[in-house]
């Protein structure tokens, strides 16, 4: 709770504001049933009617006054909780964004988008509304109780008795709401998201025939919100009535023993009505009691699991003294690199050096460590054996940024913000990079044929992940992403999977006349790698092959049985210097 403290007390100067209107709204509370009295006492028994008038003034003045402190005092309150509420979640987005890869291996999304939503808006609320209405509810009760000893010790047994029963039956209620509210909310968490799969994939339900099978899917959760549903208009049945009778029978005891005690002449008619008027304003903490602990005790296992996040700690951090780079070359360099997670070896002894301006490709298997050689190279993740050299220097030497921002890289799942394609071309380099370079990198990418045909071309906003777009449209998007970046080292993951044969063509083209970027290429299809200076086949994590197009198939190797399995060619026709021509979607090849 220590963090939560920290923040109110940034705002101690509203919570002081708030404090004073709460006080003042209850003591305007408390000065009602005394003009009642008066008006009882004086006007109706008295008959001093002159003084009504003023009394009646009295009253509009008093509901006035009190309506304005809680305005004041509820609005305060909940801007101190909002302004608390924005703190922390910008406090723990930011660390979120600074953690690393690792940490995300471990926390899945939905957890965390939990942490900044769900547990950030229970935070919010105990900071603001709910607690300052626990400390109101504890104030009023306090003082409403020494205003009814004041006018009857005797008749403040009643409430004293009842009130607890109420508490009690307003706890049980709340704990009973709470269990059916946590149920009710996962089971429309289920709903939804059958109903949203249902409907993001409904051309392959529709494909594989499945409608009656997911209609009945959606009907077992739907019933299951329905009973969750009538078990809470049962609960509030069962736990509301007893409330309301407890409430009823202070107010049937206290005027009978009340009247007793007029007509006995202990207490006049007017005190009467005032204590009458107390014990109704009382109830009301009571009936809440369960609800603002609950909320509470709510709030504190959010801040806990808040702070279990803050406590955590990014495992690749820039060196205190980082050595920076003037200009980036390029020169890439594997030493002995080996790469071992969660008692898994991923990669074992990988050795590999690409000079400025060239390109290596790299194919294997699913799982060969293909992709990890890219968390290696953006230092994602440490090497546990070895080294990775940027231009000579060890990357855990780097300046982090620096290093991350020398590659432009195409990742294997492409993904793209809800926003304008533009943007998203931009998102490397949004400081500087203008509209003609992002047109550029779109031409080069093979992508500005069908951006222009969008209905607002590159200012058209694509839908989160690109929904809306084709795959080799998306890929092609990701593509001119990382070309408009203009980094030293441009990385491909598979990026050319979607993209038909002519498309792929033009591509590799346009990356092959590139100059001065250094390019590693990883793939599955020979022609993504075939002009690479070198290849490297990685298999079970360490290098099983390596060379140029040439060498690797006259070794007739894993690379040769590839490439018979890509192109079906038979082994006589397999000459060194083979190229492949592309004409419309139908590759041939063309011998030299």
């Amino acid at each position: 709770m220590k963090s939560i403290f920290k923040y109110m007390a940034k705002y101690w100067y509203l919570y002081l504001f708030t404090m004073i209107c709460l006080v003042g709204g209850v003591l305007m509370d408390m000065l009602v049933p005394q003009v009642t009295r008066r008006i009882i006492d004086d006007v109706i028994v008295g008959g001093n009617h002159a003084i009504l008038m003023s009394l009646l003034i009295a009253l509009f003045l008093l509901a006035t006054a009190g309506s304005m402190f809680r305005y004041f005092q509820e609005f305060t309150g909940d801007c101190t909780g909002v302004r608390i509420a924005r703190d922390i979640r910008r406090k723990l987005f930011a660390h979120i964004e600074q953690m690393s890869v690792g940490f995300f291996d471990k926390n899945n999304t939905g957890e965390l988008m939990s942490r900044l939503t769900n547990d950030v808006e229970r935070v919010q609320d105990a900071a603001g509304f709910i607690g300052m209405l626990g400390v109101q509810a504890t104030i009023h009760t306090i003082v409403t109780m020494v205003c009814m000893v004041k006018i009857s010790p005797v008749l403040t047994i009643i409430p004293l008795c009842i009130l607890p029963m109420v508490a009690y039956v307003a706890i049980q209620l709340e704990k009973k709401l709470d269990k059916v509210y946590d149920e009710i909310s996962e089971e429309n968490g289920e709903l939804n998201t059958v109903a949203q799969e249902n409907l993001t994939g409904v051309r392959t339900v529709k494909a594989f025939s499945r409608e009656q099978y997911e209609i009945e899917k959606f009907k077992k959760h739907n019933g299951r919100y329905y009973e969750l549903n009538m078990n809470l208009a049962k609960t509030l049945a069962k736990y509301d009535p007893n409330i309301s009778f407890f409430t009823k029978l202070l107010w049937v005891l206290s005027v009978t023993l009340g009247g007793i005690l007029v007509v006995g002449d202990h207490i006049s008619l007017g005190q009467l009505g005032a204590f009458i008027e107390y014990a109704n304003n009382i109830v009301w903490p009571m009936e809440i009691l369960g609800w603002i602990a609950n909320s509470l005790a709510a709030a504190v296992a959010s801040n806990k699991k808040i702070d279990k996040i803050l406590e955590e700690r990014p495992q690749i951090v820039s060196p205190e003294e980082p050595e920076r780079l003037e200009l980036i070359k390029g020169n890439l360099t594997f030493d002995g690199v080996g790469l071992k997670l969660a008692d898994q070896i991923i990669l074992k002894d990988v050795s590999f050096h690409v000079p400025a301006g060239k390109t290596l490709g790299v194919m294997g298997m699913t799982g060969s460590g293909k992709t990890t050689l890219i968390n290696l190279m953006e230092r994602f993740y440490d090497v546990t054996e070895g080294s990775v050299r940027l231009d000579g220097v060890d990357v855990r030497q780097l300046d982090l940024h620096q290093l991350r921002d020398s590659f432009g890289v195409v990742m294997q799942d492409v993904f793209l913000f809800s926003d304008t394609v533009a943007e998203n071309i931009r998102f490397g380099s949004k400081d500087w990079m203008t509209r003609e370079q992002v047109e550029k990198a779109s031409l080069s990418a093979d992508a500005h044929e069908f951006v222009s045909k969008l209905p607002k071309g590159y200012d058209t906003v694509i839908g989160e992940k690109g929904v809306g777009l084709s795959g080799g449209q998306k890929q092609r998007i990701s593509i001119a992403r990382a070309l408009a970046k203009q980094a030293p080292i441009l990385i491909l993951d598979d990026s050319t999977s979607a993209l038909d044969m002519e498309t792929e063509h033009q591509i590799q083209q346009e990356l092959k006349d590139m100059k001065g970027v250094t390019k590693v290429i990883i793939a599955h299809r020979i022609s993504a790698v075939r002009h690479a200076d070198e290849i490297i086949i990685l298999q079970d994590g360490k290098i099983a092959e390596r060379g140029t197009h040439e060498t690797l198939l006259n070794k007739k190797g894993l690379y040769y049985d590839t490439y018979v399995a890509q192109y079906e060619e038979p082994e006589e026709n397999l000459l060194d210097g083979a190229e492949c021509a592309f004409t419309g979607e139908k590759e041939v090849t063309v011998w030299q």
